[in-house]
């Protein structure tokens, strides 16, 4: 059952008992869900916004075939208690998943479906499954199995039927049995409640998406440029351990004289300078930007942008950054602040942050996979009257995705030069706050509003966020500097990525919307 969708989803292509059986159709395949716009569209997803690894999933449905006894009970509850009926299920089943693939909004390749009425094949799926999540149907079956899954090393996500289909045994019992182990309290170490859905396949969704983002932010690549210089102490001490021993991030340094001597050599190449030149045109042609610097900033910004694009290609990484990005050495390196330079990065995918700071790089990077949109890492104040507010200089234009913001292209505020863009965000719109601590042990957030988009002698792009949720606790205590904002209501989502990283706290400071 989906829950709250505005267009009806396709039915998957059909199939036959024996097809199925044989094993000669597949359940899965890579189905991905895209918008379909022109490259030339001034307002649109670059056609090269980076990919993720699909999220690999494995359904198994899991039932018995008891055999009636004289004068005693011989069945548990269920409506699945034959192979015929198995069978059937699971094509229901494959029907469901490829309506849910396909309205995802991100890859994700479904496995064959498993058909589990004994222990055996339990065992075979626990030991060699690819998948990234198994995703058992507990229709019926020993408790025992459910564990065993569990124990596998994998994420699971349990789906029950009360009212959606044929009834399921474990609607009665999950709680029970499987994560109670027969008692009061909470047992089972590897499941929680929050990996059992009952019926709702938005439910489904919103897990998957989570463990999508985990998945692909897990094992990123930095392109340090110049070296790792974070923001405090702290973090220059414990981002990179955390980085690489949580998240398993590799780091490479590039010298800023190596970057220098590639860009100056760049910059010698005419053709390298008139596709600039063709892109500052573009950007600057769109009735959403207003340039109030000089348009060679601009030019540079996309020139040193076309480098960092060719590096990350190179390299095989997904983030880079400039170390002392506000310092006069980098500024003379680019003839431009780096802040727009960044902001290109992001609004095409990639993700680039304001220092070489790993302690905003973390939440930044998974919320840009769990939500498919740019973030905008920038500095926080003092909470009051319920507002946050929020600023910086490097601000991605394309908040949802795609479409610019009215921006303003001006100076960066500190130094009174080069290229910056401020954007006016949309009123109303709803957003997600994401700061961590400096010491990257805790992650704090929040959901709120767009209240307003001031223009105080800050950082340029300036956001009042009205704050939903507990204004007292958030004052009190909140901790970190930088923040991450992305468009859109994501809490549940980075909360359930985080449990199935574990060693890292979240505090959500919002009820669920």
């Amino acid at each position: 059952m989906m829950k709250n969708h505005k267009r009806e989803l396709k039915k998957g292509p059909a199939m036959t008992r024996r097809g199925f059986i044989g094993g000669s159709t597949a359940l899965g395949g890579l189905l991905l869900a895209s918008n379909s716009v022109s490259q030339e569209t001034l307002n649109a997803r670059p056609a090269e916004w980076p990919q993720g690894k699909p999220l690999i999933v494995q359904p198994v449905l899991t039932y018995d075939t008891p055999q009636r006894q004289d004068r005693t009970s011989w069945r548990s509850y269920g409506g699945i208690h034959t192979d015929d009926a198995a069978t059937a299920e699971a094509l229901r089943i494959q029907e469901e998943l490829q309506q849910l693939v396909a309205s995802a909004g991100f890859p994700v390749e479904l496995r064959p479906i498993v058909l589990a009425k004994d222990e055996t094949a339990i065992a075979g799926l626990s030991a060699a499954s690819d998948a990234d999540v198994l995703m058992p149907y507990a229709a019926g079956g020993a408790v025992e199995w459910f564990w065993k899954l569990a124990s596998c090393g994998k994420p699971n996500l349990m789906f029950l039927r009360h009212k959606s289909g044929p009834y399921y045994l474990y609607h009665e019992i999950a709680h029970w049995r499987v994560l109670r182990h027969h008692e009061d309290t909470m047992a089972e170490p590897r499941l929680d409640v929050r990996d059992i859905v009952v019926d709702d396949y938005d439910e489904v969704l919103w897990r998957l998406r989570a463990l999508y983002g985990l998945k692909n932010a897990k094992g990123t690549k930095v392109l340090a440029i110049g070296s790792l210089a974070a923001y405090s102490a702290p973090a220059q001490k414990h981002g990179p351990r955390v980085a690489q021993d949580l998240w398993g991030y590799t780091i490479e340094v590039l010298p800023r004289e190596e970057f220098a001597r590639r860009l100056e050599t760049a910059k010698a190449d005419a053709g390298f300078m008139k596709d600039a030149e063709a892109e500052t045109d573009r950007f600057l042609s769109n009735p959403q930007i207003t340039l109030q610097t000089e348009r060679k900033f601009v030019v540079n910004s996309f020139a040193a942008w076309h480098l960092c694009k060719m590096l990350l290609e190179e390299k095989q990484a997904f983030n880079f950054g400039f170390d002392y990005c506000m310092g006069h050495d980098i500024i003379v390196m680019l003839d431009t602040p780096p802040c727009l330079v960044l902001a290109l990065a992001n609004d095409a995918g990639y993700t680039a942050y304001c220092h070489t700071d790993l302690s905003h790089t973390m939440p930044g990077v998974l919320l840009r996979w769990i939500t498919g949109k740019p973030t905008f890492v920038c500095n926080t104040h003092f909470p009051h009257d319920g507002i946050y507010t929020v600023a910086h200089c490097a601000a991605p234009m394309k908040m949802d995705g795609h479409n610019y913001e009215p921006v303003t292209v001006m100076t960066h505020y500190e130094s009174d030069y080069g290229a910056a863009s401020k954007v006016a965000y949309k009123k109303g719109q709803v957003v997600t706050l994401v700061q961590p601590d400096l010491h990257c042990t805790r992650w704090h957030g929040f959901r709120g509003t767009v209240a307003d988009t001031p223009s105080l002698p800050m950082c340029r792009s300036q956001m009042d966020i009205s704050i939903e949720g507990d204004i007292q606790r958030i004052t009190e205590e909140i901790e970190g500097f930088h923040a991450q904002v992305v468009y859109g209501d994501y809490l549940r989502e980075v909360g359930y990525a985080l449990k199935k990283l574990g060693s890292l706290e979240w505090v959500n400071y919002s009820k669920p919307a």
